[in-house]
């Protein structure tokens, strides 16, 4: 017979789950600050390389819409191995492959180069942001769950805020040293950490916790009678197949989707957006971009212990959602003023960030075992193709010979998708991630 939770009154849940995350966390989240590093570096090296190789804003918003099209082919089927061939293979080579492919961005020549690259990035990352989420649920109970998954995402913030004054610095400083242009300096540099972490998490990361050597046998015991009443033998399914016939899979698909639409559009044509109202320099906007994404990492903690506080996530993601829609459709009163734009842009990253920590207590909450897997990764691909609309975005923006167009719809796209989240969101997952804390 199992053991009663009586029978493990002797350890200390806290320092327990404490241990664990030291453990794994803080690699994890260094992990995923490189994906979105190298994710989303295009957006600085556009800034030189649309002159260098003579591009324009369609032929990037294609590239950086490609990327989704790898990614979500890759994801679900990586996910699944990971439940099979465990973390660490799968992190080695996820990291190392996106690693190489960022390195070799440094030598594209011409458009149909960059599409190649992207899309092979693309493919090379997918699973990984799923593939964390399920690892997640081994090691960790429904209850401390939703506070692991914000801090894992925070890395989205730190991306941003590493990047953005790297990047840009990068760039500047190294443009022409060893007759290279800044842009393929900016790939170089930032595509080694991505090797380097993956061949460490072959070595570092457990699979599970009966295989961590740094686990008693009591505590391995405490995390597996803690995380076995959350894998329930009815409801929310147990199986990937389980996830394909639940509707809200789907539904949170969509909402997934237009919210993605705004976190890809933000990342990726902000810099852009900070040039055209008159910040000069690609140091100037790397800066710029940083202090957006600490001012969204905070936001992102006051919304989170908010939600923590109240027990209560479906309000807190859908303000977020109106809060950062809204900012996107008043962009053009801004356009004369770098102050304004900065003001308008920083409400939305911390609406967006905000639901991106919240986001995925909902899901997690009531999907388990393979149906865990394969929902969140069918969650997490079909909402990527909101990386799709780049090449509208870029499209919009040659045709209108303006981003505030694209920004507008792309707004109004995420409002839509709120309210669905308020009128359709399954009530019961709801209520078991609020009390995911």
């Amino acid at each position: 017979m199992g053991k009663t939770m009586s029978e493990f009154a002797g350890a200390d849940e806290g320092a327990l789950y404490r241990k664990i995350t030291w453990r794994l966390v803080p690699f994890l989240l260094a992990c995923y600050t490189v994906a979105i590093i190298d994710r989303f570096n295009i957006s600085f090296a556009k800034l030189q390389f649309l002159h260098d190789l003579h591009m324009n804003n369609e032929m990037f918003g294609f590239a950086a819409g490609v990327f989704s099209i790898g990614y979500v082919a890759l994801e679900v089927p990586s996910n699944l191995l990971l439940d099979r061939i465990g973390v660490g293979r799968t992190l080695l080579r996820i990291m190392v492959l996106w690693g190489v492919v960022t390195m070799l961005m440094m030598f594209v020549r011409n458009q149909y180069h960059l599409y190649l690259l992207r899309f092979l990035l693309g493919a090379a990352e997918g699973g990984l942001f799923p593939g964390v989420l399920f690892y997640l649920t081994l090691w960790f109970p429904d209850r401390l769950r939703g506070r692991m998954t914000s801090l894992f995402v925070m890395a989205v913030p730190f991306g941003g805020i590493i990047a953005g004054p790297v990047s840009g610095l990068v760039m500047d400083r190294m443009r022409g040293m060893a007759g290279l242009y800044g842009w393929q300096w900016l790939f170089l540099v930032e595509g080694l950490p991505a090797v380097a972490l993956g061949i460490a998490a072959f070595f570092y990361l457990p699979d599970r916790p009966s295989q961590a050597r740094w686990l008693t046998v009591a505590e391995v015991e405490r995390v597996a009678a803690d995380i076995r009443p959350d894998r329930p033998p009815t409801g929310g399914g147990t199986s990937f197949a389980a996830a394909l016939r639940d509707g809200r899979v789907y539904l949170l698909s969509c909402v997934y989707f237009s919210f993605f639409c705004s976190l890809n559009t933000i990342l990726l044509w902000a810099p852009t957006l900070l040039r055209n109202v008159g910040v000069a320099t690609a140091t100037n906007i790397g800066w710029l971009s940083g202090g957006l994404s600490l001012a969204s990492a905070l936001g992102m903690l006051a919304v989170g212990y908010s939600s923590d506080r109240r027990g209560e996530r479906h309000w807190h993601v859908a303000l977020c959602g109106f809060v950062s829609a809204g900012c996107f459709l008043l962009l053009p009163l801004a356009s004369s003023s770098i102050i304004g734009t900065i003001a308008c842009l920083t409400a939305a990253s911390i609406g967006i960030f905000s639901i991106l920590s919240l986001f995925w207590t909902i899901p997690s909450a009531y999907l388990h075992g393979s149906a865990a897997a394969g929902g969140i990764a069918l969650i997490s691909a079909v909402g990527s193709f909101g990386g799709a609309v780049c090449p509208a975005v870029g499209w919009l923006t040659v045709k209108t010979g303006s981003l505030y167009g694209a920004f507008a719809a792309i707004g109004l796209l995420h409002a839509a998708g709120m309210i669905a989240l308020l009128l359709f969101a399954p009530g019961d997952a709801l209520s078991a991630a609020d009390r995911s804390v």
